[in-house]
């Protein structure tokens, strides 16, 4: 990729893609095409323990990761505007659609009891002293950044947003388009994968989104339940949207905030 085109790019991740969490992606159609063969279906396995607490604003800050948590990068419990997305911010083409689009927002599914919001920021990777330029400005956006939305819901709404989100990745498995925040969004296709451990049930999701240049690029969502709370993880990773590679969801920031839910 040429410097100029790289540089434009780091441009698009600071203004749009660190603010709406859908441009700043990089994947490509051949490579996501073979990541996601074989991945199995995100279907929940439901618990049949009695109905959790749902959990106050109080509670879920107080079970939201921290910095201390995590061995790096940075946690932010303060979200800017540009990364504290409202629901009515969001709007898919397809209604049937409408919980991805959500969820790679940053927002919560349905109507929840009460959201506490938190990001992380992975640490880049630092180039060696004789990198190109261009490689070097790669390695600077060389990192994952992810939303992190809690919410706490009463009676199944918690089973509910999650299969919700399941089955808008089934039925919107050929793609959709949505805008978020005035931006428009364009999905070329849905992907399921390996539902995460640690909750009572999750789901795991790629959608591979029209990024900048014609690149196609894969943003994440994770999704985890655990008695009447749900939370949701939307990442990018910066560099991705310029060289068109996957990227994999922190694990141990997932299972951080998980293992805090109890």
């Amino acid at each position: 990729m040429r410097t100029s085109s790289v540089r434009r790019t780091a441009l698009a991740a600071s203004a749009a893609a660190l603010a709406l969490l859908v441009t700043a992606c990089g994947g490509s159609g051949d490579d996501q095409d073979k990541a996601d063969e074989g991945k199995g279906k995100a279907a929940p396995s439901t618990s049949a323990a009695a109905p959790a607490k749902t959990l106050t604003a109080a509670e879920l800050d107080k079970a939201a990761l921290a910095q201390s948590d995590v061995k790096g990068g940075k946690v932010a419990t303060k979200l800017p505007a540009t990364d504290d997305i409202a629901a009515d911010q969001v709007k898919s083409e397809d209604a049937a659609c409408q919980p991805l689009a959500h969820a790679q927002a940053g927002v919560a599914q349905g109507e929840p009891a009460a959201t506490v919001k938190r990001s992380f920021t992975g640490d880049p990777v630092k180039p060696s002293a004789d990198t190109k330029p261009e490689d070097a400005l790669l390695s600077a956006l060389d990192t994952e950044k992810v939303l992190i939305n809690l919410a706490s819901y009463e009676v199944d709404g918690a089973e509910q947003a999650v299969r919700g989100v399941v089955a808008a990745a089934e039925k919107c498995a050929g793609g959709f388009k949505a805008t978020l925040v005035g931006e428009p969004m364009a999905v070329a296709k849905v992907a399921t994968g390996d539902a995460p451990e640690g909750g009572d049930e999750g789901a795991a999701v790629t959608l591979t989104v029209a990024a900048d240049e014609g690149v196609k690029a894969p943003a994440k969502i994770v999704l985890v339940r655990k008695g009447s709370t749900v939370v949701t993880f939307s990442a990018v990773n910066l560099a991705s949207m310029a060289t068109g590679k996957d990227f994999e969801v922190p694990a141990d920031v997932v299972a951080a905030q998980v293992g805090k839910l109890g």
